[in-house]
C-alpha cells in the first residue's frame, strides 16, 4: 500500500486539534471569570475582563492540553488597597477563596503567581493569575516569591505568533502543534512558549517552508530537528514577541537529534508504510498506522498497549531510566553505559530497569511497558507492548530470553495526566525479554 506524505501530516494534524474540549475550556473560563467579577465588580454574569494566555490562546495548543491560562483582569480602582509586602498574596487568596465557593469540592490553592484550579472530571489545571493591565497592553501580576508585582506581556507574545503564522500559510502553528505532539511522544520537558519560540525563530532563519503543503511537512520537519539539535546551551530565550526570559528546563537536543534521524528514515522510506512507523516514534499515536498487512496474515496477536489510549499525555516534567544488567559470575553493568561503549547484551540475562532521577513531586503513580519486535517476537506471539505496573517501587524486572529487539517505557502519572516518560530502547544482541514472572 502507498502512504503519502500529505495524508501522513494531514492525519496527524487533524488528529492534534483541541476539537471539542474547547467548549469544556470555554465554559470553565466563562464560570470562574463569573466567579471573580461577581466579587470584584459586583456584577452577576459578567464574562468580560479575562484573557486567555498560554499555548491556549496564542491557538498552539493539542488537544491533549491539560495546563490552561488564563488573566483575570483586576479593577484598577483597587490597585492602592494592594500594595506593599503583603499585597501580592492577599490578592491571590482572594481570588482563591471566591473560587472556592464556586468550587467547593474542587482542590484550589495559590501557587506563588497564579491560582490553581485543578478540575479532576477534565484531568485539566487552570491557572488564573489575577492582574492589572497597563495603558500599553502590559499586565502587572502578584509574585508572593518577591512579594511584589512583576510585568507580563501576553499580548505581545499572541500578536507575534499570529504574525508568523499569517506569513508562513499558518505553518507556523502546525509546526507548533507538531514539535508538541513530538515533546509529549518523547518526554521531552519543554514549555509551550518555549517551543513557540524555538519555531518562531526557526522560521525566522529560513522561509524554505514558509508556503509549504502537507506533501513537503516530511522535510520541514527534518530541517525543524537539525535546527534544534544544533542549538546551544542555554538556560533562557528571550519569548517572541515579548523578549521576557523563558527558562529552558532540560536539555532537548539529544532527543532532537534522535527525532532528526528517524526523519531520515522515514523520508527514505517515503510511500511504504514503515515511513509511518517512523512518524510515529517521532509524533506518536496521532500518526495513524498504515494498513499494509491484514490482520488475518498476522501470525502473532497484536497486543501493544498506548498510554494515550488510557491517560492524557502533557509533558511537563523529567524522569530518567537505567537498566542494571546482571548474571551469575558478572559483575552488574548498566545498560546505558553498555550502549554507549558498543557491548552487545545476551540472552539469559537479568534486567533491571530503574528510576534513576525524577523531578515529579510526590505522590504520583508508575507505569510502566516492555515491547518486544522483530520476527522472533512475532513467531512466538510474544510482542508483549501492555502497560503494566512496577515489580517493586521504582523498578521494573524482566528477563533476556529470546531473539528480536524490545523498548522499555516508564511513564509518571500525577492527577490522572502522564506529566513525564522515558524509553530505552535494547539493541540487545538480538535477544528479547520476557517478565521475570514468565517461565
Amino acid at each position: 500500500m502507498t502512504v503519502e506524505t500529505s495524508e501522513i501530516f494531514d492525519a496527524l494534524l487533524e488528529n492534534l486539534k483541541v476539537g471539542d474540549k474547547a467548549d469544556t475550556i470555554a465554559s470553565r473560563r466563562t464560570e470562574i471569570t463569573k466567579a471573580l467579577n461577581k466579587d470584584f465588580r459586583s456584577k452577576d454574569g459578567c464574562t468580560e475582563y479575562t484573557l486567555m494566555v498560554g499555548s491556549f490562546g496564542r491557538h498552539t495548543a493539542i488537544k491533549s492540553v491539560s495546563d490552561l491560562d488564563m488573566i483575570f483582569i483586576l479593577p484598577p480602582g483597587i490597585r492602592s488597597s494592594y500594595d506593599g509586602d503583603t499585597g501580592p498574596r492577599r490578592i491571590l487568596e482572594r481570588v482563591r477563596d471566591d473560587l472556592r465557593l464556586r468550587y467547593p469540592n474542587t482542590d484550589i490553592r495559590v501557587d506563588q503567581c497564579v491560582v490553581r484550579v485543578q478540575f479532576t472530571s477534565n484531568a485539566f489545571k487552570f491557572e488564573v493569575q489575577p492582574a492589572f493591565e497597563n495603558e500599553d497592553g502590559t499586565f502587572d501580576y502578584p509574585d508572593t516569591k518577591v512579594e511584589g508585582w512583576k510585568t507580563t506581556k501576553p499580548r505581545e507574545e499572541i500578536a507575534a505568533t499570529k504574525e508568523c503564522n499569517d506569513r508562513t500559510s499558518k505553518n507556523m502553528r502546525h509546526l507548533a502543534r507538531m514539535a508538541r505532539a513530538w515533546k509529549n511522544q518523547n518526554g521531552v520537558n519543554m514549555g509551550g512558549l518555549l517551543i513557540d519560540t524555538l519555531v518562531h525563530r526557526f522560521f525566522s532563519q529560513t522561509s524554505d517552508h514558509d508556503s509549504a503543503s502537507t506533501s513537503s511537512f516530511d522535510l520541514m520537519a527534518r530541517d525543524f530537528f537539525e535546527f534544534l539539535k544544533e542549538e546551544p546551551d542555554k538556560d533562557y530565550y528571550l519569548a517572541l514577541g515579548s523578549n521576557q526570559h523563558v527558562k529552558v528546563k532540560a536539555r532537548f537536543q539529544p532527543k532532537a537529534k534522535k527525532a532528526y534521524n528517524r526523519c531520515l528514515e522515514a523520508i527514505d522510506d517515503a510511500g511504504k508504510s514503515s515511513a509511518n512507523k517512523k512518524w510515529r516514534e517521532v509524533f506518536g499515536t496521532s500518526v495513524p498506522l498504515a494498513t499494509s498487512t491484514s490482520k488475518a496474515a498476522q501470525s502473532f496477536r497484536d497486543t501493544e498497549q498506548f498510554i494515550e489510549s488510557t491517560y492524557i499525555v502533557d509533558i511537563t516534567e523529567t524522569i530518567s531510566i537505567d537498566c542494571e544488567v546482571t548474571q551469575d559470575g558478572w559483575r552488574p553493568t548498566k545498560l546505558r553505559e553498555m550502549l554507549r561503549t558498543g557491548a552487545l547484551l545476551k540472552a539469559n540475562k537479568s534486567l533491571t530497569f530503574r528510576v534513576t532521577g525524577c523531578t515529579v513531586a510526590k505522590p504520583y503513580e508508575l507505569k510502566w511497558k516492555v515491547l518486544n519486535r522483530g520476527s522472533e517476537a512475532e513467531r512466538r506471539d510474544m510482542i508483549r507492548g501492555q502497560i503494566i505496573d512496577s515489580s517493586r517501587p521504582g523498578i521494573r524486572t524482566e528477563h533476556s530470553d529470546f531473539k528480536g529487539e524490545h523498548v522499555v517505557e516508564c511513564y509518571v502519572i500525577k492527577d490522572g495526566i502522564v506529566v513525564a516518560r522515558d524509553r530505552i530502547d535494547v539493541p540487545i544482541s538480538n535477544t528479547a525479554v520476557r517478565s521475570a514472572a514468565v517461565s
